[in-house]
């Protein structure tokens, strides 16, 4: 029987000088882009001004990864709320934390706004947007090959995720493998 595995890579962050780069920022990023650029090509076929959607991307964005921690936060407040000094760790976004929900409806929000704002409906850009953005949560979701972190149940198919001791979750053997579903 052939045996195989996929390794978890040894490091998630790389620094330049002092500045860290973390590959799940930099994936998520790169969703972003690709989801704001392919929203505004189907929107401009739809008739659209393709420029609205980056109008909309400088609201939707940011509102979104507030709506993703807060959503992350509230889920799982024994977390943030244990103590005074855990409630700082909201802040801490760099440490993880986001849940797609609370990006999505938040990111809605931002997005309606911007929509008024120019005078246009949300339905064709909402229209637009619906395929990128699953595209963009795929992306998205690679990221956590980096972190080790929103894999599967234990496997022993082949392309079984290995994960570091670190990050092995209680109650399993060091070298068990897990379903990369991050990657389904």
């Amino acid at each position: 029987m052939f045996v195989a595995s996929i390794p978890s890579p040894d490091r998630g962050v790389w620094y330049i000088g002092p500045l860290p780069l973390r590959a799940y920022g930099l994936i998520i990023v790169t969703g972003m882009i690709l989801a704001v650029w392919w929203t505004a090509k189907r929107y401009g076929k739809r008739g659209g001004d393709p420029e609205l959607l980056y109008d909309v991307a400088m609201w939707a964005i940011p509102m979104g990864i507030v709506g993703a921690r807060l959503y992350h936060v509230v889920t799982t407040p024994e977390n943030y709320f244990a103590s005074p000094e855990s409630m700082l760790r909201i802040l801490k976004i760099w440490e993880g934390g986001l849940a797609i929900w609370g990006g999505v409806f938040f990111g809605a929000l931002g997005a309606w706004i911007a929509v008024r704002r120019a005078g246009r409906r949300l339905g064709p850009v909402a229209d637009s947007l619906a395929p990128a953005l699953i595209m963009a949560q795929g992306i998205g979701r690679w990221g956590n090959y980096f972190n080790q972190e929103l894999f599967g149940s234990p496997t022993t198919l082949p392309w079984g995720l290995e994960i570091d001791d670190a990050h092995l979750p209680a109650g399993y053997a060091s070298g068990t493998l897990f379903h990369p579903t991050f990657l389904y």
